[in-house]
């Protein structure tokens, strides 16, 4: 694998000293690793082992320099064939995620520290996977950045124990009693609580000796210089020692007695307290953020409230006079850090994650409108499954129609477009938009191709976007286009034009559907209601096509002398159709002698309405949805069609009858028309004898 890790600089600390391990072992292992930084003394130990180094301006919160910076790294990540950008910190990850979104590379990231909640801390839960260090930062994550809890990945720092010699506090050095912190200067490490209670123990450890290692940023120098000041203060300056930044931590760590962490904030792990209890020393730390997932307390070390200098002083003088304590305490957090903090359980968990990110593609299908659509769609999902057998793949459709899709064994999870109400206009849209990026998807295939799919796959930050170059229709925003046939192709075979950039060369245009268990059970029950037995059959009618389509409907009247024919072959016939359509299909009731149909237009939602026409013998309908869905379900149905062209809206599959005239003005696709003679020429005589062939068939 080929892997970029991107951070602010390479100085010493905790986070450039765990790039450094990482990349030394991908290294070993055969993979490529490039990391970014705006450089530091590390670089020559990363050049040393054969990492590839590239210095850029990423540690600058100026935007202007940010995307100047943006096109430099996209040429580095093409040259060097990158599979996987890790961001390490904000601004880095910023031009990393970029990059990401413009390249379709894969972006990950990790959780160095406990973010503020605001925009400029949102990228690092923009990754595909975010790695956490500890428990309190991956909730941090899920409940203040809205991570999905899947998107979530825990891994521990991992130290190099071959690195620390343990040794046990009662060899060390009897001269002097060390003492001190490691961390770069600044308020949030609480270095004035240590001091503190340093100058409390200076009156009761004689030979107490205090160790600042660490620095401050070049423009927070006035900070050590405080803290200076405060030494003199408290007079203990001649006993501190400020050892500024130390590269070899692990023999400082050799030559002190206790160390401190006095962080005041929530720290997101604490690399520097693994380090200590791997050479033996220990440590009393602060109650705060990933600390707590690292001491065991009065176990493996003593925890202490935040910015409590007199709970230091207690913490440390017990370990001093307590030397059998301080052994028992040094011995259980080696054991602690070999078992559960070791530089390869580090390296295994986080290479799983480069892996899963790189093989294990997220892919969005579109299709969020209309019911007959949704319904041709399936065979795409089909074939899309096919070909990503372990991937996970969502469908985003209007919540009209979700129901199509509730069994749908292609599909894992379904996003709902709520258009009406949730996900009303542009403000709804963005709302929506921000659902699709908590999902992180690597892929969209957008079979609606229309100025909103357009806009959600965008918006949803989707590196790769799929679909069709059609004028007005925003289709810049799609980043992989496919262009329009030229002739016109049933919408399956549509479709493939789409599928091929995906390499999905072939697709199995059947239909299919599946009834819902609730629904079945809904539907027999409204059925034996209706004094029909399960034995016996029955005709499905559809009294109209849509309320924008009327040219598509046929003649009440036709559908009167139709039920007519029917009810001498002894069947019952089932009116479908809308709760516009439920007074049609009562004065069509009115009309008829000796004669009941069921009626349950307006009575059933779409997953009954399936089970419903599941239930028919023979199906008819105009061109409209419940022909698809008699056509999937392998349903006999005689398709009435007029105004449009079967060629485009039927699907040639399983048994049908389809009766169409052949007249100079169809198909016009006009909605309306006065004359309708299309439709008024499609005869019940016809429709009955088609009926009689399917179910003699």
């Amino acid at each position: 694998m080929n892997i970029l890790q991107i951070l602010p600089q390479l100085n010493v600390g905790g986070v450039e000293t765990g790039v450094v391990d990482l990349s030394r072992l991908l290294v070993e292992d055969g993979h490529k690793v490039i990391v970014v930084s705006s450089g530091g003394m590390l670089v020559n130990d990363l050049e040393n082992i054969g990492v590839k180094h590239y210095t850029l301006e990423v540690h600058k919160k100026n935007p202007f320099i940010a995307i100047k910076t943006i096109p430099e790294l996209v040429k580095i990540v093409k040259e060097e064939q990158v599979e996987v950008i890790h961001g390490r910190s904000r601004v880095p990850a910023w031009i990393g995620f970029l990059v990401s979104f413009k390249t379709g590379i894969s972006f990950i990231t990790t959780c160095h520290g406990y973010y503020s909640k605001h925009f400029f801390s949102r990228v690092m839960a923009l990754g595909k996977y975010i790695i956490c260090p500890s428990n309190i930062i991956a909730r941090h994550m899920v409940e203040d950045f809205s991570v999905k809890r899947d998107n979530i990945v825990i891994i521990p720092r991992g130290v190099d124990i071959s690195k620390y010699s343990f040794c046990r506090p009662d060899e060390k050095n009897k001269q002097e009693f060390t003492i001190g912190i490691i961390g770069r200067l600044t308020p949030l490490k609480g270095h004035v609580y240590f001091l503190n209670a340093a100058a409390k123990l200076h009156r009761i450890i004689p030979n107490l000796r205090i160790w600042i290692v660490g620095d401050a940023a070049k423009n927070k120098q006035d900070y050590k210089q405080d803290l200076k000041t405060l030494c003199k203060k408290l007079g203990i300056a001649e006993r501190v020692d400020f050892l500024g930044h130390q590269k070899d931590i692990a023999s400082i760590l050799s030559k002190m007695n206790v160390l401190v962490l006095s962080t005041i904030t929530e720290e997101a792990f604490g690399r520097v307290i693994i380090e200590s209890q791997a050479a033996g020393v220990p440590v009393v730390a602060t109650r705060v953020g990933g600390v707590i997932d690292i001491i065991k307390d009065n176990e493996t070390g003593i925890l202490v409230n935040p910015a409590d200098s007199e709970a230091i002083k207690d913490a440390v003088i017990r370990l001093y006079n307590d030397a059998s304590l301080a052994n028992n305490f040094a011995l259980n957090a080696r054991s602690h850090v070999e078992k559960n903090f070791n530089l390869e359980n580090m390296y295994q968990k986080t290479l799983s994650v480069y892996k899963k990110t790189v093989v294990k593609k997220r892919i969005l299908v579109i299709k969020l409108t209309a019911l007959g659509d949704v319904i041709l769609a399936v065979p795409s999902l089909r074939a899309i499954r096919k070909k990503f057998k372990n991937h996970t793949i969502t469908c985003l459709v209007n919540k009209n129609f979700s129901s199509l899709l509730w069994d749908c064994p292609y599909i894992d999870e379904l996003i709902v477009d709520d258009r009406d109400i949730q996900h009303k206009g542009f403000i709804g849209l963005l709302r929506l938009a921000k659902k699709i990026i908590y999902y992180r998807f690597d892929i969209s295939v957008d079979l609606q191709n229309n100025k909103r799919s357009h806009l959600l796959a965008f918006l949803g930050l989707i590196p790769k976007r799929y679909g069709f170059f059609i004028k007005k229709k925003l289709s810049f925003l799609v980043n992989h286009l496919a262009r329009l046939p030229q002739q016109a192709e049933h919408p399956v075979r549509h479709q493939l034009n789409i599928l091929r950039l995906l390499n999905i060369e072939e697709i199995d245009d059947s239909l299919e559907l599946w009834v819902n268990k609730d629904a079945r059970l809904f539907v027999d029950k409204f059925l034996e209601e209706n004094w029909l037995t399960p034995e016996q059959k029955f005709i499905g009618i559809n009294i109209g096509a849509s309320v924008r389509w009327k040219s598509k409907c046929w003649p009440v009247d036709h559908i009167v002398r139709l039920c007519d024919m029917v009810k001498n072959r002894n069947l019952r016939v089932v009116f479908t159709g809308t709760k516009s359509e439920l007074n049609i299909a009562k004065e069509i009731s009115e009309n008829l002698k000796d004669f009941k149909p069921i009626i349950a237009c307006g009575q059933t939602n779409l997953a009954q309405l399936i089970a419903l026409i599941a239930r028919c013998s023979v199906f008819v309908s105009a061109d409209s949805a419940p022909i698809h869905i008699a056509s999937s379900l392998n349903v006999p149905f005689v398709a009435l069609f007029g105004p449009t062209d079967p060629s485009k809206h039927l699907h040639p599959k399983g048994q049908y009858r389809l009766l169409r005239k052949d007249l100079p003005c169809s198909p016009c696709y006009r909605s309306k028309c006065n004359k309708n003679i299309c439709m008024q020429n499609i005869s019940p005589k016809e429709v009955f004898d088609a009926i009689e062939e399917l179910l003699n068939s």
